[in-house]
């Protein structure tokens, strides 16, 4: 029985990934506008029915393939953030994404307008990759704290949130057309993070 049982969630995770692949593949090649379920169907050599075991609809078959992706640009980076000053750290951890982000944009500016207020089971795990990485920016932040950088009576998880914002209005700035790439992130996210960071050292 636990061999059986075994076999059928390797398979279903063999789908998954099928149908991952070929809507990424599809996603990034027709469009995902002009990307059919059915045709992510066809691609993957499933059901059509069978999509919709994996993703609740086409928007989250995009949530599906984006929570891995951001997912792993999150463990890169947070694997070799630099010992450096907190401005520089985050800089690194943010360019990051926006590298991810930069080898499809247009795929890119369809998940980012879509995935706000989503609520399909890849949706819920992307903001579950957001909200850990929250954690995470926040205990960067504590460390700044112990180093001096940042004042003792600040919030690190709020500033964490501060400084995610900053880093999405970048990001809307590029994918928008209003900014390329390296001007979004320099001087664009530089200087509003110095901004930011200034606004929470400790007062003399």
């Amino acid at each position: 029985m636990v061999s059986k049982t075994r076999t059928r969630a390797e398979q279903k995770l063999d789908t998954r990934d099928r149908v991952r692949d070929a809507a990424w593949e599809l996603f990034t090649t027709v469009g995902f506008d002009r990307t059919t379920t059915k045709q992510i169907a066809e691609r993957a050599g499933v059901a059509a029915g069978t999509v919709f075991v994996h993703a609740s609809d086409k928007d989250d078959l995009l949530f599906l393939v984006m929570h891995d992706r951001l997912a792993a640009t999150v463990e890169a980076r947070f694997a070799k953030i630099p010992e450096a000053p907190l401005l520089e750290q985050l800089m690194y951890l943010f360019e990051g994404f926006f590298r991810m982000y930069a080898e499809h944009p247009a795929v890119a500016a369809a998940f980012v307008r879509r995935l706000p207020g989503a609520d399909g089971p890849n949706a819920q795990r992307c903001n579950a990759v957001t909200w850990a990485f929250f954690a995470r920016l926040g205990a960067l932040i504590a460390a700044a704290q112990e180093r001096g950088e940042v004042a003792r009576d600040v919030d690190p998880v709020q500033c964490a949130q501060n400084a995610f914002a900053l880093y999405f209005m970048a990001l809307l700035g590029w994918l928008g057309g209003f900014a390329t790439l390296e001007t979004a992130l320099e001087p664009g996210l530089r200087n509003a993070l110095a901004l930011q960071i200034r606004g929470m050292r400790p007062v003399p």
